[in-house]
């Protein structure tokens, strides 16, 4: 049997060039690119210096793919690869985390999400009458599009001293509820948001995400690990249920159980930040056996600095990541096959607060080095599925 397939995702860690970033109002941003050139013009000092330094994913081909993606050197990366290199595109309507997740385990959405209008209120009043009268609210506060630390330092106090939970959503289709974990109960929460998800599923609404914070002032609020996606699940197989009903196990590091409903995922592992989730994934490696997929999701560089447009904090968690893969690659075995990429951009130089619709880098461990060129996000779960010995699906190909 084939050896492990790993495959991590850095979220939101575009690299530009998407053919079609123009409908989406994103054409020219490029997560990478212009976090690398802002440090290299000294534009990203805080907490860190200098040109951006990510030797390890450089030398696995991240410059390299940058260039392939979107046809300019990033400054600082662009060493020689020595792992295979190349760009995915996205074929899915939709810049979202569910989108590049479920067409990088080989299942292209095939129809549009719904999507919460530009408007105050945002929210239909019969989703939110029902939601109050089913959960016994006292009402909610929000109800807009907004951005996750913004909204709780303008509503946090009153949501403490009310009860009322509050909702809202951003350009993803999502539906978002944020409470106090002490104030309004964790359980409660979790519990509104399941109750949420039966109503907006059916609108294909892609996700409810319960969003608990802590903390007793606007300067002192603070969302937890605590987060819980309600996914609309997958309409049809992906690599993670091949490779169950394959008899293999499916290690879903981060909230790739959310992200895919529970659906082809054997076990969770949790942790309170990114780095946590990397102990984990090394531990996950440590008791994989040969034809198991380990799935990461690493959601900080998306959530912290992405959407509040953090340069400087970009970089320094790109670093930090970089400086954790010497223990990774010390893990990776001759017949194992790591895949780096991304789900969609967050370029933190953009205008607004939302997601940037980009190509995203691949780089694979365990083929021999060299150019993969542009190929499709199917295309990764494809190349994993013909390493673990499974059989071809309906969309993508191996590019090994």
């Amino acid at each position: 049997m084939a050896g492990r397939g790993i495959l991590l995702v850095l979220d939101s860690v575009g690299c530009g060039g998407a053919p079609d970033a123009e409908r989406f109002g994103d054409a020219g941003a490029n997560t990478l690119l212009h976090i690398a050139e802002a440090c290299a013009a000294g534009r990203a000092e805080d907490g860190r210096s200098g040109p951006l330094h990510l030797p390890n994913l450089d030398r696995l081909g991240l410059g390299a793919a940058i260039a392939t993606a979107s046809g300019t050197g990033a400054p600082g990366l662009g060493r020689r690869p020595a792992a295979a290199w190349g760009a995915a595109t996205e074929v899915s309507a939709g810049k979202d985390t569910p989108s590049g997740h479920w067409e990088l385990a080989g299942l292209p959405v095939p129809f549009d999400w719904h999507y919460f209008p530009q408007t105050v209120p945002t929210f239909p009043a019969a989703l939110t009458d029902a939601l109050i009268a089913r959960a016994d609210l006292p009402g909610i506060l929000g109800n807009c599009h907004a951005s996750g630390m913004p909204i709780l330092r303008t509503h946090g106090m009153a949501h403490i001293r009310s009860g009322k939970p509050i909702f809202y959503t951003s350009t993803d289709s999502v539906l978002q509820i944020a409470a106090h974990e002490t104030a309004f109960g964790l359980d409660r929460l979790l519990a509104l948001c399941a109750l949420a998800a039966e109503h907006v599923h059916p609108m294909r609404v892609g996700r409810v995400i319960a969003r608990p914070f802590v903390g007793d002032t606007p300067e002192s609020f603070k969302r937890t690990a605590n987060r819980r996606d309600f996914a609309y699940p997958p309409p049809a197989p992906t690599l993670c249920d091949r490779v169950e009903a394959a008899g293999r196990r499916v290690i879903g590091i981060g909230k790739i159980g959310d992200i895919f409903a529970g659906r082809g995922v054997s076990e969770t592992v949790k942790g309170a930040d990114d780095m946590a989730l990397f102990d984990g994934l090394l531990t996950a490696l440590d008791r994989a056996a040969p034809g198991d997929l380990i799935f990461a999701n690493f959601v900080e560089f998306d959530t912290l600095w992405g959407h509040t447009r953090d340069v400087a904090g970009y970089a320094r968690a790109l670093e930090t990541f970089d400086a954790r893969m010497p223990a990774l690659l010390a893990r990776i075995g001759a017949e194992d096959l790591l895949v780096i990429t991304a789900d969609h951009g967050n370029d933190p130089t953009w205008p607004g607060s939302d997601h940037t619709r980009e190509r995203v880098p691949v780089l694979m461990v365990g083929p021999e080095p060299g150019p993969l060129g542009q190929i499709a996000f199917a295309d990764v779960g494809e190349t994993l599925a013909h390493h673990l010995a499974l059989a071809p699906g309906p969309h993508g190909r191996s590019v090994l």
